[in-house]
């Protein structure tokens, strides 16, 4: 399977079932439409942030349709201009590449310095679906699997609306 073999361990002792998808390489939300048509599941995109001064990163996540209100996200944190994290920081923080942005990479975080933000209608959803740190496959799992993994990763998060 693709991805990090540490990923299917923890999911395996969270015992959090998925549903593996593997696929060629979809690095943006529009290729990875293509390989989401029989995935039944909230497919999202991943936005790796990092603050003015570099010194605080966040995840912010909502489902692949939705635009971010980024300036409303930005008056929020009261941490000045958002910017998107160089591939540097994603390697260092998240252990990943530029297109291969999940959640599922908060296990490479050891010292939870990511910060998560969620769209709040993500509660909604039934299964969920991330790549598993590596943009050439799909994992598809129960909503509440995904936050007991988020629980486990010890990441700070919290559910916000992040769009009109």
């Amino acid at each position: 399977m693709n991805g990090q073999p540490e990923l299917y361990k923890i999911l395996k002792e969270l015992n959090i079932p998925y549903k593996y998808n593997e696929h060629p390489p979809a690095p943006t939300i529009e290729e990875a439409k293509k390989y989401w048509k029989d995935l039944k599941a909230t497919h999202c995109k991943n936005i790796f942030f990092r603050n003015h001064k570099g010194n605080r990163h966040y995840l912010v996540i909502l489902e692949h349709t939705q635009d971010l209100r980024i300036h409303d996200l930005e008056k929020r944190l009261k941490q000045g201009k958002l910017t998107f994290a160089s591939p540097k920081r994603m390697m260092k923080y998240l252990g990943i590449t530029p297109g291969s942005v999940s959640p599922l990479a908060l296990i490479n975080d050891k010292e939870n310095h990511v910060h998560v933000f969620l769209d709040e209608n993500l509660k909604k959803s039934e299964k969920i679906s991330f790549h598993p740190c590596i943009n050439t496959a799909s994992l598809v799992i129960d909503f509440k699997d995904f936050e007991k993994f988020l629980n486990y990763c010890k990441n700070t998060y919290e559910y916000s609306k992040l769009y009109d």
